[in-house]
């Protein structure tokens, strides 16, 4: 098992985009936050941070009393060099609306931006949110502005929903079923239903009653509306999928050292294999060390003979054996990922004695 060394990854002026992924409940958030930091205030590089993370825990760890849509620059970091440090957090439907807005005129944005189902869609549509992280990404790095882009991936119930949604919303709006119905625009008018009916019988009656006549009518409009755009959204997917492989993009997976957070970040390190996306480093969050080179039995053993002679001294000495067997565990944990991915440089993070909520408390996980 490597070193990773987080100082030579964030000082590359060839790394571009850094993503930090992994299951929930990890510190993805504080760390996404952290790398930003040093990477602003010690290697002097224009940074932002963008979350996908709905909680404001991004916000609150830099100060802030909230984040939207747009970078924001971060007080009282202690910029070097010229560097910066600005931190946003997606708004998954303004981010949809740009999106429609850049690609459509705009009398044909109106009808979609007042259509149900789009409405419906780009606020709760499963997958939006991933996808919406992604096109914003793209735009970052279309800007040309930052230095370095950090994303903090959503806290999904799997990671790799980050890397799946695009294309999976992609094909969606992209699909045959969804040009069947740009069919009536396209037939002179014929209403969905005409058409559907005279194409498919039965099968209409069937899913109007599924659906209802409303929805296949705001379904309908919201297609017809759409029609300049199929195409485009498969595009952006694939050029996603073009910037996540580049060699400027780094990804971290973060994990606890804990068997189910390691069993998702070996997952993942394993899917980032196959689909040729450049891992960088594992990051392993709440690592315990023990202070004395003292195994837990002996410490036990210490403890007991100590008893009534020295309480305060045995149970320092329990303590310490609680440690001590808890970092033996997280070492088992930790070996059979580093078994598997040799190849794959790890950090270590020592767990912090209280929540990072501040600028100094997210210096303080690298010092």
């Amino acid at each position: 098992m490597s070193p990773l060394d987080i100082d030579e990854l964030l000082s590359n002026p060839g790394i571009r985009i850094v993503v930090c992924c992994g299951s929930g409940g990890v510190g993805k958030t504080t760390t996404a936050a952290a790398l930003a930091l040093r990477a602003a205030e010690v290697h002097g590089r224009r940074t932002v941070v963008l979350t996908i993370d709905p909680a404001r825990r991004l916000a609150q760890s830099l100060g802030l009393t909230e984040l939207d849509n747009t970078p924001r620059l971060v007080p009282g970091t202690k910029s070097g060099d010229g560097g910066e440090l600005n931190a946003m957090m997606l708004d998954m439907k303004r981010t949809f609306d740009e999106v429609v807005a850049a690609h459509t005129e705009p009398r044909r944005a109106a009808e979609i931006f007042a259509n149900p189902f789009y409405q419906a869609m780009s606020s709760t549509f499963a997958g939006t949110q991933e996808y919406m992280a992604m096109e914003k990404l793209s735009q970052l790095r279309a800007a040309d502005t930052w230095d370095l882009i950090v994303v903090d991936t959503p806290p999904s119930r799997s990671a790799l929903d980050f890397l799946d949604a695009p294309a999976r919303l992609g094909r969606f709006l992209d699909g045959r079923m969804l040009r069947l119905f740009l069919a009536p625009a396209k037939a002179g008018g014929r209403s969905v239903f005409n058409l559907v009916t005279a194409g498919f019988g039965m099968v209409s009656k069937t899913v109007q009653k599924i659906l209802g006549a409303q929805l296949l009518s705001d379904l309908s409009g919201f297609v017809s509306a759409l029609d300049s755009m199929f195409g485009g959204f498969r595009e952006r997917a694939e050029q996603t999928y073009r910037v996540l492989q580049d060699p400027q993009t780094a990804f971290l997976v973060v994990a606890a050292p804990e068997p189910d957070a390691v069993r998702e970040a070996a997952f993942f390190a394993s899917r980032l294999g196959v689909d040729d996306m450049p891992l960088a480093g594992l990051m392993l969050n709440r690592v315990h060390r023990r202070v004395l080179p003292l195994d837990a039995e002996s410490a036990l053993a210490a403890a007991q003979e100590l008893d009534g002679v020295s309480d305060l001294t045995a149970d320092a000495l329990r303590a310490h054996a609680a440690v001590a067997l808890l970092e033996d565990r997280e070492r088992a944990v930790i070996a059979g990922f580093s078994s598997e991915f040799a190849h794959v440089p790890v950090l270590e993070i020592e767990a912090q004695a209280t929540d990072v909520h501040d600028l100094d408390g997210l210096r303080s996980i690298f010092a």
